[in-house]
């Protein structure tokens, strides 16, 4: 992960840098905005650190700036105490979050790991974006599902209200991406911002801070007033991501923002007004939550007014061949590499595996197969084993009725076994045969019949 620092007290720039050096991130720096710019729009980095107030360039002129030029890091202000309307309005503009000196080692650290999750669900955002058809105001989604294809036009008619969304589905699946196109194609796409948050990634103490905000003295380490996600979304859209997985004593308080459309901070005495489009995002059963009291009942129902269901990867399966070519022209560019395709038996390794994880599953795969090919095209050998011989796990997720084969699965795993004994055996035979338990013959003559060889 790359990380530029612009700010123009040498101290900070050196102190940060030697924090996130020792933590394994590439860093630059640039000691004011101009600088800064240039930097940015030429290394293209991941996460941009910019202080507020600096010469020649402001943080908030740098912010205009970068994003007009379609910059696509993601930019985390600084800034001193007092400061606070200016990164609020910096958030409004476009930037991910905001740091107030000082801050402590931890609190980089756990901005920056926030930052890293966002901007990996924005890539997969950016991808899926491709992949996807809805209509003719929505970008281009490869989707032959009259399933997907309903979710989506459903999607599409809840955009122009305020109806709250609850979108399920496994992982990998795109609810990120329905949830960013329903804000994009509402009016609150001009008037707000869309900010997602994981409930499921940030433990229940600081949840309910980065929710609705704290005032100064709230709690230990509380020494500045801080508003939450509800105040810096209002105007615009708050995806609730993995909102199955949220504490039932922040349930209570998420209803009573819903009823009431306040929100109070930490520690103060009174609420505040807040307009936020609310959509909600689990890949959990709530239903089967609420039976086991680890849902509120009255909360589902006030999330979600209007379902869409994402169906997983294995359930359309003619879209595979066109993701995997999608993503062979996507990596050729982003590696520049000249991979010509795939070879057949890896393309039918690929419509055989049921992924579980999905698109994204799948997009890791041929990045992966790309970076180890040594000819022009994907070969079997290319993929992970997981892919080409899977093994089935006994609380996977369900297949459908043509994956039932006992016969078929037991041939994978036959073939699986025998190729990881080769491999760890470096090719001998006697040896493999030997951890198989099977006698030389045997293992000779299934060899030729796996084309093993």
């Amino acid at each position: 992960m790359n990380v530029l620092i612009i700010d123009d007290e040498p101290g900070l720039r050196q102190t940060v840098s030697l924090i996130l050096s020792e933590d394994g991130y590439q860093v630059a720096a640039a000691s004011d905005g101009e600088e800064g710019l240039a930097k940015a729009l030429e290394q293209q980095p991941d996460i941009i650190l910019c202080d507020v107030k600096m010469p020649r360039m402001p943080g908030l002129e740098f912010l205009e700036r970068y994003k007009a030029a379609n910059g696509t890091g993601m930019v985390i202000m600084m800034t001193a105490y007092g400061s606070m309307e200016l990164a609020i309005q910096a958030m409004k503009k476009g930037a991910y979050d905001y740091l107030s000196k000082p801050f402590s080692p931890d609190e980089l650290m756990l901005t920056l790991k926030k930052a890293e999750e966002r901007e990996s669900l924005r890539r997969e955002v950016s991808r899926l974006r491709e992949e996807v058809t809805i209509s003719k105001r929505y970008r281009q989604i490869i989707s032959k599902s009259p399933a997907m294809t309903k979710a989506l036009e459903v999607a599409a008619k809840v955009a122009k209200h305020r109806s709250p969304v609850l979108i399920t589905g496994e992982s990998g699946t795109g609810k990120e991406l329905v949830a960013r196109l329903i804000h994009d194609e509402s009016d609150r796409a001009k008037a707000g911002a869309f900010v997602p948050v994981n409930c499921g990634a940030i433990p229940e103490n600081l949840l309910e801070s980065e929710l609705f905000g704290y005032v100064r003295g709230a709690f230990t380490g509380a020494d500045r007033e801080k508003p939450g996600l509800f105040e810096v979304a209002s105007g615009g859209t708050l995806l609730l991501d993995e909102v199955g997985e949220m504490p039932t004593t922040l349930q209570v308080k998420l209803l009573r923002v819903l009823q009431e459309g306040e929100v109070r901070r930490l520690g103060d005495t009174r609420s505040r007004e807040v307009d936020v489009r609310l959509v909600s995002a689990t890949n959990l059963d709530l239903e089967e939550e609420i039976r086991n009291g680890n849902f509120r009942r009255d909360l589902f129902y006030r999330i979600a007014v209007v379902p869409i269901h994402l169906i997983p990867l294995r359930q359309r399966r003619d879209e595979i061949p066109i993701l995997v070519h999608h993503f062979i022209e996507q990596y050729n560019r982003k590696l520049r590499l000249d991979l010509k395709g795939i070879e057949p038996e890896a393309m039918r390794a690929m419509l055989e595996y049921p992924w579980p994880g999905n698109v994204r599953e799948l997009e890791n795969t041929i990045e992966r197969g790309m970076v180890l090919a040594d000819g022009q095209k994907i070969t079997p050998e290319d993929l992970p084993t997981h892919v080409t011989s899977p093994v089935l796990a006994i609380d996977g997720p369900d297949l459908p009725d043509d994956e039932l084969s006992v016969k078929k699965h037991n041939t994978l795993l036959e073939k699986r076994l025998i190729k990881q004994a080769l491999e760890r055996t470096g090719g001998n035979k006697t040896r493999a045969a030997d951890l198989l338990e099977l006698s030389s013959r045997a293992l000779l003559y299934k060899i030729r019949e796996y084309g093993l060889e």
